[in-house]
């Protein structure tokens, strides 16, 4: 029984995550013109509540052009890879509020945002094109420095809250940001680059590179693409609301965070990647380190 509870409790987290993708993708459309004195969309449905409905389809329906996009069994792979990553991770939210599975949480959330560089590289190796190849080693090694500070944020949680599970985290306020601020800009940071957006996209940098790791994706494989990035915003969204903030207020944090990757988006020009890989490993990991000692 409590197998079958897991498998609809991360259904249910699924699905409810989706909806919440397809509106947050058309808030941030509407936000977007706004910000730049234009209109975002208003045609489909009421005030255009249905376009990503209408978005949605028109990716479906759209089919491979043979000899115009050509993929391999790797960028297939990628792509399966990181929808069930982003799968695992409507598991996890799911299991935080079921009571089941919650003592090394934190270490699974780890585990899987580890294997997220695994999927970009099989994304941009297994399409044949160079922006894809040098979009996918990019992004590769910015995950790799996003886990490295992730690992210290997720020690030092845990020494604060004096384990790795969720349980007291969601109940109580620790308002952590107040004990480490830098850490929790940081992190920030850190989020922005792993979930992709501007001004670290590196694995999409439209301006240098031909979309990058979508280069050669259409039709589903580009809609499990587009619709795993949102999701995986709103994890960590979520996760930033838990960690530096507490539990009793985690919806409004949440939402505040997800409007935090639209402004950005909106408002920041996207960063030569030499200076954020040189600004992580040589100031960012010294600085969760040092805080690292101070907790202990």
């Amino acid at each position: 029984m409590s197998g079958l509870y897991m498998f609809f409790s991360g259904l249910f987290a699924f699905v409810l995550i989706m909806l919440f993708v397809a509106f947050f993708v058309l808030s941030e459309r509407k936000v977007l013109g706004y910000m730049q004195i234009r209109k975002g969309p208003n045609k489909v449905g009421i005030v255009g509540l249905l376009q990503s409905f209408a978005d949605l389809m028109k990716l479906i329906i759209k089919f491979k052009v043979p000899f115009f996009e050509v993929r391999s069994w790797l960028g297939w792979l990628g792509v399966v890879l990181l929808v069930f990553l982003a799968v695992v991770y409507c598991v996890i939210y799911a299991l935080c509020y079921s009571g089941f599975f919650s003592d090394n949480v934190m270490l699974w959330f780890l585990v899987v945002t580890s294997m997220s560089g695994y999927s970009m590289l099989s994304l941009g190796w297994g399409c044949y094109n160079k922006y894809g190849l040098i979009s996918c080693v990019r992004s590769a090694f910015s995950s790799v420095t996003f886990e490295a500070c992730f690992m210290c944020v997720v020690i030092i949680c845990a020494l604060v809250f004096g384990s790795y599970s969720m349980g007291s985290v969601l109940h109580n306020s620790w308002l952590l940001v107040m004990v480490i601020p830098v850490c929790y800009f940081l992190w920030l940071v850190g989020i922005l680059c792993e979930c992709n957006r501007t001004p670290l996209d590196y694995s999409e940098a439209e301006s240098e590179l031909v979309s990058g790791l979508s280069t050669e994706y259409c039709g589903v494989p580009f809609t499990c693409l587009f619709a795993c990035e949102y999701l995986i915003i709103y994890i960590f969204s979520w996760l930033t609301s838990l960690l530096f903030f507490g539990g009793v207020f985690v919806v409004f944090l949440t939402i505040f965070h997800s409007v935090f990757f639209i402004w950005a988006r909106a408002t920041l020009p996207r960063l030569r990647y030499d200076y954020f890989i040189g600004f992580m490993w040589k100031w960012a990991i010294l600085l969760f380190v040092f805080f690292l000692f101070f907790v202990v």
